[in-house]
């Protein structure tokens, strides 16, 4: 790790770290937190995926789906009208309808194979946009002068990342520039975790091989016919099934390249301050 005790990281004059975990346990938060502190630049991988990495992808499916309305398909062929998407740090929506959800198109639900392709898209931008992580620190101090830099990784870094092997280039590069830290979830977060998304239901990444694992089973278990499969009814069945392939990954993450949060203190942060007292104490915590 970058910085070897407490004392290290609190001397430390330019502190970088990156924030991983489930979704809804603080990473944006706490990112948001810092950056209105002044001094700490908030680099965004979810936010880089749908700017950079997928914006034509997701402008392009917004023009194929105004392509089949007549006014607005005469408007774009004449260059008469402008789409595109406003993704922002806490409006991700343009790249989570863009991903999509296999099933029945009624519902709006895609053929798998359209979604694996989508699904592939994000993976190799995901690894793009992580491994643009030391350019933008860099970027982040010689622009603009920021002496700290955060990182707010998406959900699935631990999808596109091998924590058990110490060679990974991602970890590595990631690493080598920052700290690692895990945001960590309780029972009692998960089953929350659950509850949202059951409510509102959103895709999200997965493992290729894990995904063809739990789609051939949801699949068997529900009469074999994808054109029949509610797509939301997946998506919330799939979602516990993700959960508990993550909660390892992210272990073997903090393990092996970083540290552990527990998500009830990063919840206690009110300031940048009390931010830097977490990281300390865990540091010290880890040995």
């Amino acid at each position: 790790m970058i910085y070897s005790s407490p004392d290290d990281w609190r001397r430390a004059g330019e502190k970088r770290v990156l924030l991983f975990g489930m979704s809804g346990l603080g990473k944006t938060h706490v990112s948001n937190l810092l950056r209105a502190a002044g001094g700490w630049f908030h680099y965004s991988i979810d936010y880089r995926i749908g700017t950079r990495y997928m914006g034509e992808h997701i402008a392009d499916n917004f023009k194929r789906e105004a392509m089949k309305v007549p006014l607005l398909r005469d408007l774009l062929m004449t260059d008469s009208v402008h789409i595109t998407s406003n993704i922002t740090f806490n409006n991700l929506a343009p790249l989570s309808t863009y991903l999509g959800k296999p099933g029945d198109p009624s519902k709006g639900g895609l053929p798998f194979g359209e979604y694996m392709k989508r699904q592939e898209q994000h993976r190799e931008a995901e690894i793009a946009a992580l491994l643009d992580t030391p350019r933008f620190i860099e970027r982040a101090e010689r622009l603009y002068g920021y002496e700290h830099f955060v990182c707010d990784s998406g959900g699935s870094i631990c999808e596109v990342v091998n924590p058990e092997d110490a060679s990974d280039r991602v970890l590595t590069a990631l690493s080598q520039n920052l700290l690692l830290i895990w945001i960590k979830g309780t029972e009692a977060n998960t089953a929350e975790l659950l509850r949202r998304f059951d409510r509102a239901p959103k895709p999200i990444y997965y493992q290729p091989d894990f995904l063809n694992e739990i789609w051939e089973s949801y699949l068997a278990d529900n009469g074999g016919d994808e054109t029949r499969v509610d797509p939301d009814a997946f998506l919330r069945w799939g979602y516990a099934q993700v959960l508990a392939h993550r909660q390892p990954r992210y272990a073997a993450m903090a393990e092996n390249w970083g540290l552990t949060i527990e998500a009830a203190d990063i919840a206690t942060i009110a300031s940048a301050g009390d931010f830097i007292d977490l990281v300390a104490r865990a540091l010290e915590a880890r040995g």
